[in-house]
């Protein structure tokens, strides 16, 4: 069961909540008594158990109700002043079908890519879309000869529209914790030390405790996952952290320390040999992308020294495709200190000396700034920690 995404309704049930009184609420919102009861009868049943105590004092949320309604606030917290500033009458009259259309063309800026994501007729997005800017007085999509553009203000509707949607994809989680069951799912954004080091491990442990829960592992490049993260579309972060941390909306946790790693295949003439960098300059190299922590403390090496770096690169995020690099030809390669001891501990590469005093960097998590983890979620990062702990110290 999930969560009924009426927004009027759930606002009811806030209104409720907080009035601690039918015929109130429905005062206050300008409905009727029946209409409310109706309301909260559809929640109750999606988030399959009550949420009030009805006494003749009152109608009270019990635990149920109240984990809920914490929930919800934090959503409406979210969204209601990204929609203030469109228009002051969205927060009553948009509805989760507008929104939903909105994410859409605004992600594919235009109207018939977004009614085919959606699995909708375009005329039926076009008007949802028409119906909020009736409201708002005014355009949010700039016509022009290559799509729809978002306007500023739209563009921060649609963040927070996802940040909301997070927000009660995550109540159905808490509740159906609070039922003793399992739901929703947990989204890592993973870089590439994580991927062949720490997740695994993690993953290994979390499936003890949550045998069942969904977990999707995202790759790709930094900015892609950070932009997820930032969006709600990913819950946590795992890798390499930035210094200084890329925007203030998030925050970041060091868990251990990586250092630069310098390897080739068992048999090349340079394994378990001890070299200076500089020496190093006309070999072929595979080195990880530009931006990444690791190749800035390979380029910097060369800067700092005032040395022509390699002109032979190629760039990679990925361990297996270095690895395979590495076999296939006369390459060397520098990479994260942890995944060349996993390569290294198999058998499968060879470790490279290289004198020089090699900075490490901080290896953790990046989160939301306000993220509220449900239980899960909770237990994942927990275990993330102490996964981390033992990786530092082995």
């Amino acid at each position: 069961m999930t969560l009924p995404r009426n927004l009027r309704h759930l606002r009811l049930f806030l209104t409720v909540a907080q009035m601690q009184s039918l015929t109130l609420a429905s005062d206050m919102c300008g409905v009727s008594q029946p209409a409310v009861s109706q309301a909260l009868q559809k929640i109750e049943e999606g988030s399959s158990g009550p949420l009030f105590t009805r006494t003749r004092q009152g109608v009270f949320t019990n635990e149920r109700g109240a984990l809920l309604e914490w929930r919800l606030n934090r959503c409406f917290a979210i969204l209601d002043p990204a929609l203030r500033e469109v228009s002051d009458r969205l927060p009553l009259t948009a509805t989760l079908a507008q929104l939903q259309a909105l994410i859409a063309v605004t992600e594919a800026e235009n109207f018939t890519l977004a009614a085919q994501r959606l699995g909708l007729a375009q005329p039926s997005v076009h008007r949802a879309v028409s119906q909020l800017e009736k409201e708002a007085g005014g355009l949010l999509f700039e016509r022009a000869s290559h799509g729809l553009i978002p306007t500023r203000a739209t563009r921060a509707l649609e963040r927070a529209t996802r940040l909301a949607f997070a927000e009660l994809d995550q109540a159905d989680a808490d509740l159906a914790e609070f039922d003793g069951g399992e739901a929703g799912r947990i989204v890592i954004g993973a870089l590439p030390l994580s991927r062949s080091v720490l997740l695994p491990r993690l993953l290994a442990a979390f499936r003890q405790q949550r045998p069942r829960l969904p977990v999707e592992i995202n790759d790709g490049p930094y900015d892609d996952l950070l932009t997820g993260l930032r969006r709600g579309d990913i819950d946590l972060i795992v890798g390499a952290l930035r210094e200084p941390a890329p925007i203030g909306d998030v925050v970041q946790e060091a868990l251990f320390h990586d250092y630069l790693a310098f390897v080739c295949a068992p048999d090349h003439p340079l394994a378990g040999q001890e070299v200076l960098l500089e020496d190093l300059a006309d070999r072929s190299w595979v080195v990880p992308r530009l931006g990444s922590p690791s190749r800035g403390q390979f380029d910097n090496y060369f800067e700092t020294k005032n040395i022509e770096r390699p002109q032979s690169i190629i760039e990679s995020g990925s361990v297996l495709f270095m690895r395979e690099m590495l076999l296939a030809g006369d390459f060397i390669a520098c990479v994260s200190g942890a995944q060349a001891e996993a390569e290294i501990a198999k058998g499968l590469l060879a470790r490279i000396h290289v004198a020089g005093d090699w900075p490490g960097r901080a290896i953790g998590v990046t989160l939301r700034q306000d993220w509220e983890p449900t239980k899960s979620q909770a237990i994942l990062l927990d275990l993330l920690r102490k996964t981390a702990i033992r990786q530092s110290v082995s």
